[in-house]
């Protein structure tokens, strides 16, 4: 989670430039999102940052009122939740996007990572996102 969104979008504006990335979602971003409360606030910048934008605590958070008014929030997303979230952020800013991308998974199939393809130049989009999807969703192991 070193890569900052504002990285991802100059990559995005080179229109040159096709990316692989390797999402840290079991490995770092679900971790970040504590279940019972918000997390504290350097998580919160952190994945901000990360995402680029603040929509991601309506996407993964519930916020409900108890009877004394007091706000309470507990996570409601799922794995394939947040990594569905990120799809969506990278076809924000890139021409095209591999709809389904890679499980990465622990030798106890608990997934750490998703791989990632996003295309930059509207012309070659369509047949890298072919490719892309080629090498995601072969059967054998990578």
């Amino acid at each position: 989670m070193q890569v900052k969104w504002h990285l991802l979008e100059e990559i995005a504006a080179t229109k040159a430039i096709d990316l692989w990335v390797l999402f840290p979602l079991g490995v770092a971003v679900n971790r970040l999102l504590t279940r019972k409360s918000p997390p504290p606030k350097v998580w919160e910048q952190k994945l901000t940052d990360f995402f680029g934008t603040e929509d991601w605590k309506d996407r993964f958070y519930q916020r409900q009122s108890d009877m004394f008014g007091n706000e309470i929030s507990s996570k409601t997303a799922n794995l394939q939740q947040i990594g569905q979230f990120f799809i969506e952020r990278l076809q924000t800013i890139f021409a095209d996007v591999a709809p389904k991308p890679r499980m990465l998974a622990s030798a106890r199939n608990t997934p750490l990572y998703l791989l990632c393809f996003a295309a930059s130049n509207q012309r070659g989009a369509k047949t890298a996102i072919k490719i892309a999807d080629h090498i995601l969703t072969k059967t054998e192991p990578i």
